[in-house]
């Protein structure tokens, strides 16, 4: 008897949540759960059957057009060609049983913790900016989010001109609001 209610106990104690356990904070695995959350919906708007096998080939798809941190993301999950681990299995059996995102990315930081390491870096505002105090990485940073390069770029106002020449196709609403063109 006394046993029994030892393992009672036991029982108890392991279904009560505690607090020393990690938990995501506010802000926390941002481009897993943005880029996994997004990866959810599309599976429900694209009626895909909610099979591991089917989650894994959205998500290597998804992946292939990932860029900058979520191309990371991809990487540390295993759902790039490069990886050099595989746990996408951590991601699409708990998405085939609709487990939330957050929890999903939770138990991926308990495996890799650059997982939730990784974070969004800050958008730049083209509408109000003025190009000439940033500093020629983020010229470069710009052009690359939009997929162009500046060959034959030397200085500081070749990359200016370049993203000047570029607003109108990549950023409109900027371009249109920008009064130095």
């Amino acid at each position: 008897m006394l046993y029994l209610s030892g393992l009672l106990i036991a029982l108890a104690l392991a279904l009560i949540p505690s607090n020393s356990e990690a938990s995501l904070k506010e802000g926390e695995c941002e481009v897993c759960i943005s880029f996994m959350g997004r990866l959810y919906q599309s599976l429900k708007d694209d009626d895909i059957k909610f099979t591991s096998a089917d989650i894994e080939k959205a998500l290597v798809k998804k992946c292939k057009d990932a860029k900058g941190k979520e191309n990371r993301l991809c990487y540390y999950i295993g759902a790039t060609s490069d990886a050099a681990t595989k746990t996408i299995n951590e991601v699409t059996k708990p998405l085939s049983y609709h487990v939330p995102v957050e929890i999903i990315c939770e138990k991926l930081k308990k495996k890799d913790s650059q997982i939730c390491e990784l974070k969004y870096d800050k958008q730049v505002d083209l509408s109000t900016v003025d190009l000439k105090k940033l500093k020629v990485k983020d010229l470069k940073k710009i052009l690359e989010e939009w997929g162009e390069s500046c060959k034959g770029c030397a200085e500081k106002s070749d990359f200016i001109r370049k993203i000047n020449e570029l607003m109108p196709k990549y950023a409109p609403n900027a371009a249109s609001a920008r009064t130095d063109l």
